[in-house]
């Protein structure tokens, strides 16, 4: 059966068996976490086709057991081809109850005998995503900045979404980076986004700040390598720094009081997508309370010394980075 991504919502309850097949791949996991992941967040769990296939029966097993704790459970499946096509047919004849299951696909032709599956058998849920278009991008730009009270010219739209290079996933970086960087401005030049645009020739500056924090110190060195980071990234790099460790800082006083990482996780405003999971995961328990309290101040102290030394900027930040990342 086809259903519109827009009717996902509604729809869901209807189905156990899902197809995400297309190019958009942001507009994938936005769906993934609107839809799905807020409500199946305690119980979720991924896997890719060849793993299935090397353990089918784990795979069988884990659609067919709920524990005690579980009233429900999502399974995610990424990667797949045309070679699950007969493991959904035999799966979709049993009765599963109370087990939603997605599985991600690149773009398939009319032919695809497993998008024709999907799409002709009542059971199972076929949700196209093709490529937003410029239209699209605009609109999602203006009312994000629209929404953040924030005045910019059609000139800076056009450019942001020029960089997206035609991808939401791509867009939805470069306004993070944005919003991180406006936090208290109320405006924002053509100048300053081509600089923060620029940064995405490199690998994203939200992953270095999210491997310091869950002190992953092999992972810094390598970005830190691959990267050529300039005087001009270090205002950018220490302002998401600044909004991480706050994000940080929140979720671990919500840890402390529950005591349950899951459930912390899923209370993350706003919400932390599955991928990233286990890596927030590995920051809340390699800090204290006290310890980000500390480290955002010396945030703050990074900020202002690398502003006074605009020459020797890349150096200090660098220093500071993989200090805090043993």
């Amino acid at each position: 059966m086809i259903i519109k991504n827009f009717d996902l919502e509604k729809n869901y309850k209807n189905y156990n068996f899902f197809l995400f097949h297309g190019v958009n791949e942001g507009l994938k996991e936005e769906y993934l976490d609107k839809v799905f992941i807020k409500k199946f967040s305690q119980n979720s769990y991924q896997y890719t086709e060849k793993e299935i296939h090397q353990n089918f029966e784990k795979f069988y097993n884990e659609i067919f057991s709920l524990s005690f704790f579980e009233k429900e459970k999502l399974i995610i499946v990424k990667n797949v081809t045309e070679k699950i096509r007969e493991d959904i047919i035999e799966l979709s004849q049993k009765k599963i109850e109370d087990v939603k299951i997605v599985l991600f696909s690149d773009m398939l032709d009319k032919r695809s005998k497993l998008r024709n599956l999907f799409e002709k058998e009542k059971k199972l849920a076929s949700i196209p995503f093709y490529q937003d278009n410029v239209q699209t991008l605009s609109a999602l730009v203006t009312n994000f900045f629209r929404n953040k009270k924030i005045s910019v010219s059609s000139e800076t739209i056009n450019l942001i979404v020029n960089k997206s290079n035609g991808e939401r996933k791509n867009l939805k970086n470069e306004l993070e980076k944005i919003e991180m960087y406006t936090k208290n401005k109320s405006n924002i030049s053509a100048d300053e986004i081509k600089i923060l645009t620029n940064t995405a020739e490199n690998h994203d500056i939200g992953e270095l700040v999210d491997n310091c924090l869950a002190k992953n110190d092999k992972q810094i060195r390598y970005l830190m390598n691959e990267n050529n980071f300039g005087s001009d990234d270090s205002i950018i790099i220490i302002r998401i720094f600044l909004f991480k460790a706050k994000r940080l800082l929140n979720l671990i006083d919500i840890f402390t009081e529950q005591k349950n990482i899951d459930k912390t996780i899923a209370s993350a405003r706003p919400p932390i997508f599955w991928k990233d999971k286990d890596l927030i995961k590995r920051q809340i328990k390699s800090w204290t309370l006290n310890q980000v309290e500390k480290l955002i101040i010396e945030i703050n102290e990074i900020e202002l010394l690398v502003k006074t030394n605009t020459h020797n900027s890349v150096h200090i930040l660098s220093d500071f980075i993989l200090n805090k990342s043993k």
